[in-house]
């Protein structure tokens, strides 16, 4: 079992304080987005014996089982993360397998560098995933009911909005959010730009419902993602829900502090809120046009006490263990590899003990006790 020395990003969106509050240390001033936890080339948890990619490549089965490698091949195929939203994240949708395939091999043939802003397929990974709030957490997820999409546009009053208010009213209801994105995203930009500002200002009038817009569109002035995600239903996850992001679903990450688990990608297509590369043609071959409830996950809990978010893919699997007496041992023994990460309280696992942010990874098949006062949470593969 070895302690993981994990690095932490400093994306623009970041809180300044989440993190450093869990972890207990004092925050820098400037925004610390995401702690990642894994073997993603970019940044690798270190160990003792190296870093994890390191670790895992010089013996796959060891590390990882006979099972893992053979169906996800000699990789840890999830990254384990903390996210701190301090601000909101890019407007932005995943690819399936199949299109991730087609699309890099699509970019390697045209010569597109990986590093190039426009290149759409860094890998050939789908990108599902799964955020867990440690606080209250505020997102979009999915399309909105185009009718109550069209209400909530047509209420801010404003001229220019009306084409996108009667379109949404067209049918099928696919088809009418698939047109109604693409104006938007298509629209001249010094017109947009004006009716964003104008329906920043409504929305900062009306609050309410309205307020997240109003927040949006105060950290990106004039972005068409701002109209966008009003066509996205607006979720607030208290401590201990979930959202699952499966492929072609549009989704943006807006405030809060969560456990995030993902497929090993960096596959990206974005639809606003961002200064990045939007290649709206194949954004709308990716996205799904169908309104659909956001799903919040609630754990389902085992008699050993762990409570599984249930999700429809094998590259991950997320649980917690919230443990409330010290002397009570939990073998967590399992022959997939494991990262177990502590969120509260004092965990202890193996000869490790974990303090908030402090994680541990368990090759598979190696001995797994955990014990102590806390919430630790657990992330495996299913093979």
């Amino acid at each position: 079992m070895d302690r993981l020395d994990n690095t932490i990003r400093p994306y623009a969106w970041g809180s300044p304080t989440a993190i450093p509050h869990l972890l207990g240390t004092e925050p820098t001033g400037e925004p610390q987005a995401e702690m990642w936890m894994g073997a993603h080339p970019g940044a690798p948890s270190r160990t003792g014996r190296g870093t994890l990619v390191e670790v895992i490549d010089a013996a796959p089965e060891k590390e990882l089982g006979p099972a893992a490698v053979a169906k996800f091949g000699p990789r840890l195929p999830f990254l384990l993360k903390i996210l701190a939203a301090g601000a909101p994240l890019s407007l932005q949708v995943h690819p399936d397998l199949a299109q991730a395939k087609e699309g890099y091999v699509d970019e390697e043939r045209r010569g597109i560098p990986v590093d190039a802003p426009h290149r759409n397929y860094k890998d050939a990974n789908h990108k599902p995933e799964l955020i867990c709030a440690l606080t209250e957490f505020d997102g979009l997820c999915g399309f909105r009911d185009p009718l109550e999409a069209a209400g909530l546009l047509d209420d801010l009053g404003i001229d220019s909005l009306k084409p996108y208010v009667d379109l949404l009213h067209a049918h099928p209801e696919d088809a009418a959010l698939r047109e109604v994105l693409t104006a938007i995203l298509t629209a001249d930009p010094e017109e947009i730009s004006r009716t964003v500002a104008e329906a920043a200002a409504a929305c900062t009038r009306l609050g309410g419902a309205y307020a997240p817009y109003a927040d949006i569109a105060h950290h990106y002035p004039g972005d068409p993602g701002v109209i966008a995600a009003m066509l996205l239903n607006h979720v607030r996850l208290q401590p201990g829900e979930a959202l699952y992001l499966g492929a072609g679903v549009p989704h943006a990450y807006l405030n809060g502090l969560g456990v995030e688990i993902m497929a090993n990608s960096d596959n990206v297509l974005r639809c606003g809120l961002t200064p990045k590369h939007v290649d709206v043609p194949e954004l709308l071959r990716i996205v799904r046009f169908r309104p659909s409830d956001p799903g919040v996950l609630r754990p389902e809990a085992s008699p050993d006490g762990e409570e599984v978010y249930e999700t429809p893919i094998d590259e991950f699997r997320l649980s917690r263990y919230v443990l409330p007496e010290a002397g009570s041992v939990h073998d967590l023994t399992r022959a997939t590899p494991q990262i177990l990460l502590c969120t509260a309280g004092t965990v202890r696992a193996g000869e490790h003990d974990l303090s908030p942010g402090r994680s541990v990874f368990v090759p598979a098949g190696e001995k797994a006790e955990v014990s102590g006062t806390g919430t630790l949470f657990r992330a495996t593969v299913v093979a």
